[in-house]
């Protein structure tokens, strides 16, 4: 197929932008063309859905979480690491992380140790404790439920899951600051170090790398999340992609907010003693959106046919529908034939290649009629003896089931009623009594 030359494409640059970046344009310079197709792909993906305003929203979402969970959190976390003997080595990162709001950013700095350095263990006993894990776990399934839908899951952990695996990164979250600021100050302490910091050229570069540690530490935790709170299987490449864009993100956006806030002094004067509130809140909500875009990045990376249709929900056909709850359950099925076997809709969907998203809606009308059942550990099956299940009660799941709920049934023109009785007749006896275990046996046999 010929290529358009650029001009072409610039001809009409809003409707062209797309078939510019993914029809194959760069792949005619080589490797070095297909490098920047692939980072413009990104970059348009990224940007795409920014604008969809989703993102901003669930951004939203979770500053309004942070301002109700900040203090219990805080409190839960410091307290660890008040008990690991490393609190007062924060304060230095605190400041670097908080240097974007400028005076401001000292003085919540502060207020923050000095609230911390106030809770006594005595204070986290009974009800307080309870509420406080409460708090904690109710923001980190907020953030759960933004990164699921980052990555088209339609299917929260169980309850059970959610409280363990939460629990896990409250307490490895500052294990690994403990972890990361130990080693930290090892290394500026080590006599090797030292030794080295004094030859010239060699203390300028150990000062940048110092300089860059609070960006290392914040792709390390933005990676840690992106591989750990979605609930599917994310590659530790994307999650690191993810990692390094968000990192990258954060650290330019740091850059542009302290110049924000410094220049910002006509904005100071209006709002006056609310102007910290209005930087600390636009701070959190620039940190919130740093981190979802970054799971988007992540994305994208492990899943690069989504690049260029972006999040558009699957609208699948009656047909189709009646074929996918077949083949579901002849899949199920089989693996439950099978000792052992297990399979989840995950592995249904990539088998099928048909997307998860797709694919679930499905699936939750079978197991609401009891025709599927998921375990703890997100395998399927069988909600009942498969010589028990007809083929018939499988598509009626997808063809009599989800009406439009009104008050009343709707009155439907005679020559229709009559069609519809003849289409569901053909269709019964094309389906007869067919269990799914006959049904699983003739599928063998083929």
């Amino acid at each position: 197929m010929e290529k358009k030359p650029l001009l072409a494409y610039l001809k009409n640059p809003l409707e062209n932008l797309e078939n510019l970046i993914f029809g194959g344009y760069f792949d005619r310079f080589g490797r070095p063309g297909r490098w920047v197709g692939r980072v413009l792909g990104y970059a348009y993906a990224v940007m795409r859905d920014f604008f969809n305003g989703e993102l901003n929203l669930r951004a939203m979402s979770l500053v309004y979480t942070t301002l109700l969970s900040i203090v219990p959190l805080l409190a839960f976390s410091f307290a660890l690491l008040k008990g690991f003997g490393v609190f007062d080595q924060l304060k230095p990162y605190l400041t670097e992380l908080l240097a974007p709001l400028g005076e401001q950013g000292d003085r919540i700095t502060q207020n923050l140790l000095n609230l911390v350095d106030n809770v006594r263990g005595g204070l986290l006993g009974g009800v307080s404790m309870l509420i406080l894990l409460w708090t904690v776990i109710s923001t980190i399934q907020k953030v759960e439920s933004s990164f699921n839908y980052v990555w088209y899951v339609s299917k929260p952990r169980s309850m059970s899951q959610r409280i363990t695996e939460y629990l896990v990164v409250l307490t490895i979250g500052p294990v690994m600051m403990v972890v990361a600021i130990s080693l930290i100050g090892s290394m500026s302490s080590n006599a090797v170090v030292q030794y080295l910091s004094a030859l010239p050229g060699v203390g300028e570069t150990l000062l940048l790398l110092g300089k860059l540690m609070p960006f290392v530490i914040i792709t390390g935790v933005f990676t840690f999340l992106y591989m750990f709170m979605p609930n599917t299987r994310v590659k530790l490449a994307s999650a690191l992609v993810g990692g390094l864009g968000g990192g990258v993100m954060w650290a330019a956006m740091a850059v542009f907010f302290t110049t924000f806030v410094v220049t910002a002094v006509r904005t100071q004067n209006m709002y006056a003693n609310f102007a910290i509130a209005i930087f600390a809140l636009l701070w959190l909500y620039l940190n919130w959106l740093v981190l979802l875009i970054g799971a988007q990045l992540a994305f994208y990376h492990q899943n690069p046919a989504f690049l260029r249709i972006g999040r558009q929900e699957p609208r699948l056909s009656n047909a189709m529908r009646e074929r996918l709850a077949l083949n579901i359950m002849l899949l199920v099925g089989s693996c439950y034939r099978q000792v052992g076997a297990r399979t989840t809709m995950r592995q249904i969907g990539s088998q099928l290649n048909i997307p998860t998203i797709a694919v679930a809606p499905v699936a939750q009308a079978l197991e609401e009629a009891n025709l599927l059942v998921t375990a703890e550990d997100e395998s399927v099956v069988p909600g009942r003896d498969p010589a028990l299940v007809k083929l018939s009660d499988i598509l009626d799941v997808v063809r009599a089931k989800g009406e439009t709920g009104s008050h009343r049934d709707p009155t439907w023109s005679p020559s229709i009623v009559s069609m519809g009785d003849q289409l569901d007749s053909a269709l019964s006896a094309s389906v007869g009594d067919t269990t799914l275990a006959r049904f699983l046996d003739q599928s063998e046999k083929r």
